[in-house]
């Protein structure tokens, strides 16, 4: 009895047993006899209207399962869509294989309509990139391409041509997926070394980023032992500030002054799986220690005195033993008291308005009424600050948030990879109104497949950071004003529940009967659109910026531009 396959076949099934569950994309020509392997397999097909939604989804799931998804589409533009949710995927280091199918290979380098070079194009964002030219090296190449995903942490792309993948042959090969988990640390001659210096200091600060993931027990153990306060990144924020009495928040331009202030007065600084990008927010004099699993990773953001690889978890566990135990607490209780004061400062606004909408108490109202296990995923801008800032997280909880690539339209997007990974958890998002009108079609999805999002649009009619980005620089804004529709009719048209909220007296109570609906819902709010996102440290030339922004306001007739600006900021509490 023949044993051949049709080469999509062996692409479907070497997916399959790779542990891929979703394959994210549009159908297409080329891509037909892929989807029909696809239906016969137990990979389950989800129907976006846009490919770069399917990335983005793809990449979502894969980020919080940790598992290997797929996303597909058809030659030329089709499989060209997903470059922008690719590089998402890339950036943050989770395994996704996309499959773009492609002309036949007689009509390939003839400038043929639709053809496009897709190696050239996804090589800069992917550990593999390669076409299948050779038919009977489908499974091989394929194995190869899962393997990169998995090992390397990044995108693999499959460049299929449409008449490679209708060819049967035997599929008798031997090659098989591996998924090794090694225990990584530094020798013993390097721990050493880091217990010495940790030793002979006392004011020690440590800085966690999402590289402690699995490394909780251990990093508060460690910071026991230290007596050290715990400054976390962005990224890190869902493994670190929850069960722990040494957290001093963040520190960067989401950061506050207590995460500043930790890392700035420190005399030893060790850096646990954080690559925070800021050089300006690094320490002047410490001592800078760097664990890192990558080692590419150590010094290249800032100069430092000690770099080793590897992981968190395994790293503190051999290294907890042999560091002193300290009993001065000065350092760590000043960094706690301010972060106490700052977090006071960050809450004066999360309160009801009897004029505006704070984002601020939009936020607090998610975190008071969204389940103990729900997942945030928020659109950069400034979605993202108020996230970070305001939505607590609890060891089951956790945020999705475009902090690497940092692209707009996001958020939607991912909720819908995270929604079908997790049917039964509660997806929320934090949607800008810029960026959920850059791709309002995919809200369609959402019912095809059934997905219950939840979509809260900031409905402030601009590109508000970027706004205030402008205005930092001693601009007057230009070309970020939004013409918005009703977002809750556009979302009702297509078969969301959905309501409108422009007065905060009705927002709680709006909120609650919004996350209670069983389906797709999507909460269209009007909030202030004259909050400035407030820097842990205001610099010299960022006041300088405003105070010229405010004269070439007045200039122009926006005076009551600059007052709204101030008397929201500055004067009312």
């Amino acid at each position: 009895m023949s044993s051949k396959k049709s080469v999509a076949q062996i692409i479907v099934d070497v997916l399959s047993e790779a542990g891929v569950k979703h394959c994210y994309g549009i159908v297409g020509d080329t891509l037909n006899h892929i989807t029909s392997s696809i239906k016969k397999s137990n990979i389950e097909w989800v129907h976006v209207r846009h490919e770069e939604v399917g990335a983005f989804a793809a990449g979502a799931e894969a980020y919080l399962t940790d598992q290997i998804t797929a996303c597909a589409g058809s030659c030329g533009p089709g499989s060209l869509h997903f470059i922008n949710g690719i590089y998402e995927a890339h950036r943050n280091k989770v395994p996704v294989v996309l499959l773009a199918s492609q002309l036949v290979t007689s009509q390939q380098g003839t400038d043929f309509p639709q053809e496009v070079d897709f190696e050239s194009i996804y090589k800069n964002c992917s550990v593999f990139c390669q076409q299948i030219n050779d038919p009977t090296q489908a499974r091989q190449i394929t194995t190869a391409a899962v393997q990169a995903a998995i090992n390397q942490r990044g995108v693999a792309v499959l460049v299929i041509p449409y008449n490679i993948s209708l060819i049967k042959v035997e599929d008798n090969s031997r090659h098989k997926i591996y998924h090794p988990k090694p225990i990584i640390r530094p020798s013993n001659e390097e721990l050493n070394q880091i217990a010495e210096i940790l030793n002979n200091n006392h004011k020690i600060a440590i800085f966690a980023g999402q590289g402690v993931c699995e490394a909780h027990d251990e990093l508060i153990a460690f910071a026991e032992k230290l007596k050290s306060p715990i400054v976390h990144t962005s990224r890190g924020k869902d493994f670190v500030e929850y069960d722990n009495p040494y957290n001093v928040g963040m520190t960067g331009m989401f950061g506050m002054e207590s995460g500043t202030t930790a890392i700035k007065e420190c005399d030893v600084l060790i850096m646990l799986g954080a690559d925070f990008a800021w050089s300006q927010f690094y320490p002047d004099k410490a001592i800078i220690i760097q664990v890192d699993i990558d080692a590419t990773h150590l010094g290249r953001r800032h100069p430092v005195n000690v770099g080793v690889v590897g992981s968190s978890k395994p790293t503190l566990a051999a290294l907890i033993p042999l560091v002193n135990e300290k009993q001065d607490t000065k350092f760590l209780e000043k960094c706690r008291q301010l972060y106490i004061k700052a977090m006071d400062k960050l809450n004066k606004k999360a309160v009801p308005s009897q004029t505006m909408i704070h984002p601020q108490y939009l936020t607090e109202l998610v975190d008071k009424y969204a389940t103990q296990d729900a997942v945030l995923c928020a659109d950069v801008g400034s979605a993202m600050v108020w996230a970070c800032r305001h939505f607590n997280t609890n060891g089951k909880r956790r945020t999705v948030i475009s902090l690497k690539h940092g692209t707009m339209a996001n958020a939607m997007p991912q909720a819908l990879g995270v929604q079908k990974a997790f049917p039964n958890r509660q997806v929320i998002t934090l949607s800008g109104d810029g960026g959920i009108s850059m791709l309002l079609g995919d809200l369609l999805t959402t019912i095809q497949e059934n997905l219950p999002i939840k979509i809260i649009v900031l409905n402030n009619s601009s590109l508000n950071f970027v706004e205030l980005e402008q205005k930092s620089e001693g601009l007057v804004d230009h070309y970020t004003d939004l013409q918005n529709p009703n977002f809750a009719k556009v979302a009702e048209s297509m078969g969301l529940f959905a309501i409108r909220v422009d007065n905060s007296d009705f927002l709680d109570e709006a909120m609650q009967s919004f996350l209670s609906h069983q389906g797709p819902a999507l909460l269209d709010v009007k909030t202030s659109s004259n909050e400035l996102v407030m820097p842990p440290e205001i610099q010299a030339s960022q006041v300088m910026g405003m105070a010229l922004y405010s004269v070439k306001a007045s200039l122009q007739g926006k005076m009551g531009d600059v007052v709204n600006l101030l008397v929201d900021n500055f004067i009312k509490k």
